[in-house]
């Protein structure tokens, strides 16, 4: 798919991976809508890009807010081509420690957001892709792209919820390739490893060092703009199809 003229949707795309994706397709010629909480990132973005980016304030694990946001697109953009689903948060709670027992509620936050927030995002979006025009000969309507993390595969100590919603991402990424076919939908997942979001700024120099030298080659953390790189390749390739790909410097992580 050509990203040029089409209109994108990136959830949790005010800052990191999803502002560099948003700034991307932008640069290609795509309109692209940004579902965030970040009212201040998201604003910064709309004004920036004027009439080629808006935001909408979106919690994407509420069904109601989603909804919304998507009417919203239809009228300004129209139906969009693209989804990419960056929204994300995280914890870190060992199952059983010091302070107790993991808290149930922590757990099913972070599910409800990584796991469930990006499926019904990708369920809402696919009604509307759906009645887009077929771009092609092979009836091209949309693509989606997933965000997991290498944690899906190599989960840390105090990652169990993080780690149990970014496997599910994977889990469901060919199932609902599947679902979509028919559609002339494709859907994708990348699963990033350490890469230089907004996270790591409170980190000290020595800790990045370290976290670095962790990685296969090469070994520094990874880029925004290189996550951003690889989502344009999914949208431009229509072959690749229910697929994860790592993108992670050939790291794999250790317990702790």
């Amino acid at each position: 798919m050509d990203i040029n003229g089409k209109v994108a949707i990136v959830t949790g795309g005010a800052s990191g991976l999803g502002l560099a994706t948003v700034e991307n397709f932008i640069s290609l010629g795509a309109k692209v809508a940004v579902f965030d909480l970040n009212e201040a990132g998201g604003a910064e973005v709309e004004a920036k890009y004027k009439g080629k980016a808006i935001f909408l304030k979106t919690n994407v694990a509420e069904e109601e807010s989603v909804a919304t946001a998507l009417k919203t697109v239809k009228e300004t953009f129209g139906n969009p081509h693209i989804v990419v689903n960056c929204a994300g948060i995280g914890n870190a709670i060992k199952t059983l420690g010091k302070r107790g027992v993991f808290p149930y509620d922590q757990f099913q936050k972070v599910v409800a957001v990584n796991l469930s927030g990006t499926f019904n995002v990708i369920r809402l979006a696919a009604e509307y892709m759906a009645e887009n025009e077929p771009l092609n000969e092979d009836g091209d309507r949309g693509v989606i792209i997933n965000t997991a993390s290498v944690a899906a595969f190599d989960g840390q100590i105090g990652q169990a919820a993080y780690s149990a919603s970014k496997g599910g991402v994977v889990g469901m990424t060919l199932p609902i390739a599947r679902d979509l076919a028919s559609y002339g939908i494709r859907v994708n997942t990348i699963a990033p490893g350490l890469i230089q979001t907004p996270l790591f700024q409170t980190l000290s120099d020595e800790a990045i060092a370290s976290l670095s030298g962790s990685v296969l080659y090469p070994k520094r953390l990874g880029r925004p703009s290189e996550y951003a790189s690889l989502a344009q390749q999914l949208v431009e390739n229509d072959y690749l199809n229910g697929e994860t790909i790592r993108m992670d410097g050939g790291i794999r992580m250790q317990p702790r």
